[in-house]
């Protein structure tokens, strides 16, 4: 996969880049990443990027030139139809879903704005997705971009060590993961449930079901609402109804 972020401030993503996962991703050539200052697109002496609103008001806009020229400069170079990526507020929620989607790409641009907003045209015309990461403000989109960059690397094949990892994640079933646990098996008088040492296989994938359920029930019910579940899970959640 290639990304390309543009972003004004292109020395905040050297620290992301440059360790965990990401780094190693890089290293086992499953991604390669490119950060643009787009101000370098600027066709004015002073290498504007932004003005202010038609109409009036606070706050000054990003022109669309420098964006429409650094896109369509990324686009040539690599000869591809690349996703475009405007992180915005307004964008939609950013899901687990969205990120297994983008990791089905080979080419993304992600626009990190600032200021008080992007010109209409650069929505209508360049970009293919708006993303928020939360009903929030930021000062720039790019710690939004960050997130989505570590969200979609880390699903790429070969990227995990373990292949599962990915798979069992909370939000990749629609429900939240299960408890986990490690040694000592008594800690403080604080033990592993029983299924989990249990050496029975049968045991301890209903156990992590059951409680993957329960934990979603418990914290995020809103994620039930359009999940389908089987007769024993809705048995399991009435029992915790009844329970409360």
């Amino acid at each position: 996969m290639k990304i390309d972020v543009l972003s004004l401030f292109p020395s905040m993503f050297q620290g992301i880049f440059g360790e965990s996962i990401l780094k190693k991703a890089s290293e086992k050539q499953a991604v390669s990443y490119n950060v643009v200052n787009f101000r370098e697109h600027a066709d004015n002496k002073h290498s504007q990027v932004d003005d202010y609103p038609y109409g009036g008001g606070a706050g000054m806009v990003l022109k669309p030139q420098p964006i429409f020229d650094a896109v369509d400069s990324l686009k040539s170079e690599n000869d591809t139809k690349p996703r475009v990526i405007l992180m915005c507020p307004q964008g939609e929620p950013y899901t687990q879903a969205k990120a297994e989607e983008l990791a089905k790409e080979e080419h993304l641009i992600i626009i990190c704005g600032h200021y008080e907003g992007y010109d209409e045209r650069i929505r209508e015309h360049v970009v293919t997705d708006e993303i928020s990461i939360g009903d929030y403000v930021l000062t720039g989109g790019e710690l939004g971009a960050m997130v989505v960059i570590d969200s979609v690397v880390r699903l790429l094949p070969g990227v995990l060590g373990n292949e599962d990892s990915p798979i069992l994640d909370s939000f990749s079933s629609g429900l939240l993961e299960h408890p986990h646990y490690t040694r000592p098996a008594d800690f403080r008088g604080m033990k592993v449930p029983d299924e989990l040492i249990s050496g029975n296989h049968r045991l301890i994938e209903e156990w992590r079901e059951r409680e993957s359920l329960r934990r979603t029930f418990e914290r995020r019910p809103d994620l039930l609402e359009n999940h389908s579940l089987s007769d024993k899970q809705k048995q399991w959640i009435e029992k915790w109804k009844k329970s409360r």
